[in-house]
């Protein structure tokens, strides 16, 4: 017996089994070491694995903190462990991978089970935490049957060796970073922020099923598009919770009873707060970055990088600067398009040429163009209506609506366009940036220092400060006859019948004449190189009519310029990010105000003084009679030539801000002075902010702080603009007479823009 039990076991089936075994043994051994090098396909490093590509998103915060945008491939950021509510994580055990801390990588058990659910005809999912960890963070690609095998056993060798490098914690949170949530939105903490605007550390068991039970399916159970779904399977992961002694049955119940509350904040290039601040942002960071480098020498890239970006926003001015721009540009578009040309459309027979450049221009003229279409066969198409959505000043800020292409055109163009900023005149810091009306129908920024207007009278201040810092007394007279040039002999630009007036007069009504008067007595190219000294880049032709703000300049530039003025003569240039750091948030750039000494701070206060009597008796007397202003104020106004860009720069002794109003096709103009002007265009813009800024203490933006006089200042002897004895030219009001306002009407420059 026992000779025959030796000669089965050593039969050539039991041996060829063994064999088959043993070679089995070996050669999935061997499969395994294949994989782990790469030979079969591309395996990440353990340095990749820990530090995956994928994209994070860089932030943008304003200076109180508040995220105001993200820039990013997919939105993506990061957290840490410590940062992310014990909810999240039960939530996902419970769910996911409830023997997480007790296996190491794979789950013998629910390997195990995989056959008998397949036999059963019932759907689990296997894969662990880690797995799945493997899976987001190299997805599988060029997967079929015969792949797939692979594909699998990459993905365990993926997940043993992120269990032998890595803590669990640190599996977990990894996981959380990376996983995809709905909206395209990446990561615990981007998903948190997005629907509930709270940060993942304080998530409930609520809000913490919700977003683990997306992860089954994040369009399917997204809550903001199928709240029934989202709703149902919150419910299951909380009974999860409850099946695995996360919570009690009881709690489990009271938390299924309650509705889903989202606080929905996804943002997009078009919604939410100051949407033209952050496009100018995204387009500095890319220009600062593009030169610095991380530690593996190449550039940092703002879309893949997880940078934070710091802003000098503040986001109650920027807010109140976006109500001022809409409550008033709402209502003089009104009246601008009840102008008869515009109302019964025969502005366009005069500017025929124009229109048709806009719609050679258009994507639709394009389109039909690159099809083989003539020019008047895509007329002809252009002229049908279609069904479209425009903008509006409605509630939801546009309408959907029935008109032809080229209807739509005429329509769009004849809006009214705005720019305002305001900033600290001390330190540079960007307040509040308004860039247009609309972001999403109108991308073109009128704040941006690429975006250049002519800017009107709003110019002469410098040209006065000049004159005064080379002799000039503000208590001094000036001429306001006609004055020759080389180029132009009895240059007449308005103001003539004043004949010599006091130079702080001069300035509060902005006569034309008494800056070319000036500008001849400084000399064109001296004012050239002073106002580049102020930081205004743009190209100044050295002609008179600069006197009268023939160049085209810049919003931005302007107010940079004007700093100087309530800054004791120090002039400091616009800042709006103050640092940015790395995705760990270590520093890589910082930034710092440019400031230089220009003037000094004599001439500073009498310009200060100079340009209060503007406020006090001239140009922008409005914001004394109707807004009721008693604040020290000083500004000026600017109008060019036909009313096409009105403007108004003001300033208090805690804040400097400005407002260009126009349209973006300078051909399209109020016809009146009196509504076109800067005081009755722009300034009610700077107007409605500051009612607003001046309302909210928490601003500290007060109505009693009085702009410093210097020590030992000189006002030679009684220069006080407001206590001038008004000539009768005046009349007994003290204005400008012919004006049916009650503003004065200020004189419009002569410049030859068309």
């Amino acid at each position: 017996m026992q000779e025959k039990k030796n000669n089965n076991s050593s039969s050539p089936a039991v041996r060829l089994l063994w064999r088959v075994f043993w070679i089995g043994i070996i050669a999935f051994n061997l499969l395994i070491i294949m994989v782990n090098l790469g030979i079969l396909g591309y395996m990440p490093s353990m340095k990749e694995l820990e530090n995956p590509s994928s994209s994070l998103s860089s932030e943008l915060y304003a200076s109180d903190g508040t995220l105001m945008d993200r820039y990013y491939v997919q939105d993506r950021s990061t957290c840490k462990y410590e940062d992310i509510s014990p909810n999240i994580f039960n939530a996902l055990l419970a769910t996911e991978d409830s023997r997480f801390y007790d296996h190491s990588g794979i789950d013998p058990i629910g390997t195990v089970a995989i056959p008998f659910y397949v036999i059963t005809g019932k759907k689990r999912g296997s894969s662990t935490i880690t797995q799945q960890l493997a899976k987001n963070l190299f997805p599988r690609e060029n997967q079929n049957m015969l792949t797939l095998p692979f594909i699998k056993l990459k993905e365990w060798v993926m997940a043993v060796k992120l269990e032998r490098n890595l803590t669990k914690n640190e599996i977990i949170t990894l996981y959380l970073n990376t996983v995809p949530f709905g909206d395209n939105v990446y990561g615990i903490r981007n998903a948190s922020l997005t629907f509930f605007n709270r940060l993942p550390d304080s998530v409930s068991v609520e809000e913490a099923a919700m977003l683990i039970g997306m992860l089954k399916g994040n369009t399917i159970y997204n809550p903001r598009r199928n709240p029934v779904r989202a709703l149902e399977r919150r419910n299951v992961v909380i009974d999860q919770m409850a099946k695995y002694g996360f919570i009690s049955e009881e709690e489990a119940q009271k938390h299924q009873k309650n509705p889903i509350l989202l606080d929905y904040h996804k943002m997009d290039n078009h919604d939410g707060v100051a949407p033209y601040f952050r496009q100018i942002v995204e387009a500095e960071v890319k220009r600062v970055v593009k030169d610095l480098k991380k530690s593996d020498g190449t550039p940092y890239n703002i879309y893949k990088d997880g940078l934070r970006i710091y802003s000098t926003i503040d986001m109650r001015m920027q807010r109140y600067a976006e109500a001022a721009v809409e409550e008033h540009i709402s209502d003089i578009q009104k009246l601008f398009v009840a102008q008869r040309k515009y109302k019964d459309g025969t502005i366009w027979n005069e500017y025929a040429k124009y229109l048709m450049e806009s719609i050679k221009s258009s994507d639709r003229y394009v389109a039909l163009k690159e099809d083989g279409k003539s020019h008047e066969e895509i007329m002809r198409e252009l002229a049908k209506p279609v069904k479209m959505k425009v903008f509006a000043w409605n509630k939801k800020r546009e309408v959907d609506t029935t008109m032809s292409p080229i209807d739509s055109i005429k329509y769009m163009k004849m809006f009214l366009q705005a720019g305002f900023m305001a900033m600290d005149p001390y330190t540079g810091e960007v307040k509040a940036w308004v860039g247009g009306i609309n972001h999403t129908y109108f991308q073109y920024d009128h704040v941006n220092i690429n975006t250049k207007r002519q800017v009107g009278s709003t110019i002469k201040p410098l040209l006065y400060c000049l004159a005064i810092d080379n002799g000039f007394s503000p208590c001094g007279s000036v001429s306001t006859m006609p004055q020759d040039f080389p180029t132009k002999k009895g240059y007449d630009a308005g103001g003539s019948q004043y004949g010599q007036l006091p130079m702080s007069m001069a300035l509060a009504k902005s006569v034309n004449n008494a800056a070319l008067y000036l500008i001849k007595q400084v000399g064109i190219n001296a004012f050239v190189d002073f106002v580049h000294k102020c930081g205004i880049t743009s190209n100044i032709d050295a002609v008179p009519a600069i006197a009268l703000g023939a160049g085209d300049i810049s919003l931005f530039e302007m107010l940079g310029a004007y700093t100087m003025f309530p800054n004791g003569g120090i002039n400091v240039q616009p800042m709006f990010i103050t640092k940015i750091e790395d995705k760990n948030g270590a520093l890589i750039k910082n930034f710092v105000p440019a400031q230089k000494e220009l003037i000094n701070a004599n001439t500073a206060y009498k310009m200060v003084k100079l340009m209060r009597g503007v406020v006090d008796m001239g140009t922008a007397r409005r914001l004394r009679y109707r807004y009721g202003f008693t604040s020290d104020i000083a500004g000026k106004t600017g109008t060019t030539n036909s009313q096409a860009d009105a403007w108004f720069i003001g300033y208090t002794p805690q804040i400097l801000a400005g407002a260009w109003v126009g349209c973006d096709d300078r051909y399209l103009r109020f016809g009146s002075e009196a509504l076109g002007q800067g005081a009755a265009a722009a300034l009610p813009i700077w107007g409605n902010f500051m009612k607003r800024v001046y309302a909210d203490k928490s601003l500290d933006i007060r109505t009693d702080v009085k702009f410093k006089e210097p020590d030992n200042f000189d006002d030679c002897g009684s220069f006080d603009p407001t206590s001038l004895q008004r000539s009768s030219t005046y009349g007994t009001s003290g204005y400008m007479q012919g004006n049916d306002t009650s503003d004065p009407v200020e004189e419009i420059p002569q410049t030859d823009w068309q």
